[in-house]
């Protein structure tokens, strides 16, 4: 019988990236923009994006579609869906912790909420609050404001629940973003002493499933507060949702170790130590294999993804000790790990052998910021306000050095051939097209 509700290739794609919270190609002829819902671009946290047309070159002045002056500081990176676009935003001298709302045509703000916490709550001066990237699926947008809770809002701010998961307190604060998954809402509330892992019912904030974090002993640290009895312990990693084999796995770096849980009820699938006592990045995963790498001359390791139980010996491919890995997450292409660490660094993915490694010359300072990858190019911002724009490959090429000329601490949210980006008090929309005429 003929299906007289069949859809053309267009809205079938349209569709495919819906249900799968990711982006398609900007070339796909869909009438709503790819979205960019969640840290890294969805809850696999690659930082890849099929976009193929994006801007290679830019600065203050040349190829900027909008820019947005926002209230204070902040670290926080944007997430986009349809003709919204939302970042998180402290409001200090107020108590305050926002999630504001933007149109993502000309910049307008179109609504900020958000809840007022008083409570002295540590952080680090580099680290402001609200440094978590919300997550929305099209019908709500979640939010982490620290020991201020989870909040859900719907799509025009109206608020639909709240989770007070309990006060966190770390020397240098927090900034592990919520993941959506299926009916799940996946959180790490952390770090701090009773840190754990949770998962609620993305309508109601309900708690489905938690995991509480080991205490981890940091005794004979390996990374670069080796020597120091004191020294801190923590993990600001966001989870991300793999693929192996026949099911899902949802990966969060611990300190000390990485481990692999069933995302529908948390139970711990595998676990492979090797890590160090800090974590600052996300693991990332390509090819089948997980790659987790601890911070400031701290530790990473490769393991094979799919497995059960402690898998340290049976499933890791490679170890190294004191690495180079920093505070931002990489991208994993045709068989070569890039990630920042000074500048940009290559391996193989399947032995950790250095390719190359490069310091770009002419830019200022290294980078907190995590990779973008488009095609076979990558986009690494620099704490300067410089984007360099690099070729993934075996050999090192540069492609663009573009600046903004403001610091920043944030990534790049790539949404139907447009770059939006957050510099310490500036939200930009980037882009080499012409404006469509306004209706």
């Amino acid at each position: 019988m003929k299906n007289n509700l069949a859809l053309p290739p267009s809205a079938l794609r349209f569709l495919v990236f819906v249900a799968l919270g990711g982006a398609v190609s900007a070339n796909a002829p869909c009438a709503v923009a790819a979205n960019w819902p969640a840290w890294r671009g969805g809850a696999a946290g690659s930082g890849i994006t099929t976009e193929s047309n994006l801007p290679l070159k830019w600065s203050d002045t040349e190829n900027i579609r909008w820019r947005v002056k926002l209230p204070e500081r902040g670290n926080a990176t944007p997430v986009v869906w349809g003709e919204r676009v939302f970042i998180t935003q402290a409001i200090e001298a107020e108590h305050r912790r926002t999630l504001m709302c933007f149109h993502r045509a000309d910049g307008r703000l179109l609504w900020q909420k958000g809840v007022v916490y008083a409570e002295p709550e540590r952080t680090h001066q580099s680290n402001p609050y609200c440094s978590a990237s919300p997550v929305t699926d099209g019908e709500r947008v979640i939010t982490s404001f620290g020991s201020a809770g989870l909040v859900c809002y719907d799509m025009n701010g109206n608020e639909l629940w709240r989770r007070d998961l309990g006060k966190l307190d770390h020397i240098w604060g927090n900034a592990s973003s919520p993941v959506i998954y299926k009916n799940l809402c996946i959180h790490y509330h952390g770090p701090a002493k009773g840190a754990f892992l949770t998962a609620l019912d993305k309508k109601t904030g309900r708690t489905l499933w938690k995991f509480d974090e080991p205490e981890w002993d940091a005794t004979g640290r390996t990374d670069g507060f080796a020597g120091r009895t004191n020294g801190v312990v923590g993990t600001w990693s966001t989870p991300i949702v793999v693929r192996a084999g026949h099911r899902d796995e949802l990966v969060l770096s611990f300190p000390m170790e990485t481990i692999a849980f069933d995302p529908a009820t948390g139970r711990v699938l595998w676990r492979c130590g090797g890590l160090n006592p800090l974590v600052y990045n996300s693991a990332i995963f390509g090819e089948g294999v997980v790659v987790a790498m601890g911070g400031y001359h701290g530790n990473s390791l490769a393991v094979k993804a799919g497995g059960e139980g402690d898998v340290t010996a049976t499933r890791r491919l490679w170890h190294q000790v004191r690495a180079k890995g920093g505070i931002g997450s990489g991208v994993i292409k045709d068989g070569r790990i890039y990630f920042p660490a000074g500048q940009v660094c290559c391996l193989e993915l399947a032995t950790g052998k250095t390719v190359w490694e490069e310091r770009i010359r002419g830019t200022k300072g290294g980078s907190w910021s995590s990779m973008l990858l488009a095609g076979d190019r990558i986009y690494l911002p620099l704490q300067s306000g410089d984007i360099v724009v690099v070729k993934a490959g075996p050999k090192f090429e540069l492609l663009a050095v573009n600046s903004l000329k403001e610091p920043t601490n944030s990534s790049l949210a790539a949404s139907n051939g447009e770059l939006f980006f957050r510099t310490q008090q500036t939200l930009w929309c980037i882009s080499a097209r012409k404006p469509a005429p306004a209706r």
